[in-house]
């Protein structure tokens, strides 16, 4: 499985530090670390995280259900993808390094109308990213239907944290 397009088009060019916040099998973890980024990924599925170990830092936890693994780590760039735990959103904000970026995109409202998931726990409602992002520079942003082979109602947002002014 490939990398997400929106992460290949908005990762920044020169490698740093990268978190991927429940990587899964890793398509994303993959991606970068190939690109050069020193990867840390984060999921409760060590069965998909396994084979991942040879090629990024890997931290089993359910971030959702226990406490946050990387308190006080900052990164250059935060990856969020098809992965939605609203009260996680200012832990994963506080992740990204001043000057650093998060790239995140997942379901939106209106998937609940074509398929999985359904749940508005895991829907992002309009606007939404753009909401959490508020003090951040937004680069770009998109809230829209994908039409295609997997047909999804989709959010996401490449945002970069403003560095404290004097």
């Amino acid at each position: 499985m490939t990398a997400s397009a929106w992460l290949q088009r908005f990762a920044p060019a020169t490698p740093g530090t990268a978190l991927d916040v429940a990587c899964g099998s890793g398509r994303n973890l993959r991606w970068l670390a190939q690109a050069g980024w020193q990867v840390t990924g984060v999921d409760r599925d060590t069965a998909a995280t396994a084979p991942l170990r040879g090629s990024a830092e890997i931290i089993d936890a359910d971030i959702e259900a226990g406490p946050w693994p990387l308190t006080g780590r900052g990164f250059d760039l935060v990856v969020v993808c098809n992965y939605l735990w609203r009260p996680l959103f200012e832990t994963i904000l506080a992740a990204v390094k001043p000057g650093g970026w998060l790239v995140w995109e997942t379901f939106a409202d209106g998937q609940q109308t074509i398929g999985r998931p359904s749940r508005p726990d895991f829907l992002l409602q309009r606007g939404e990213l753009l909401r959490v992002c508020r003090d951040w520079h937004i680069v770009a942003y998109e809230d829209l239907f994908e039409d295609g082979v997997n047909p999804r109602f989709v959010q996401r947002v490449a945002a970069v944290r403003l560095a404290p002014t004097a």
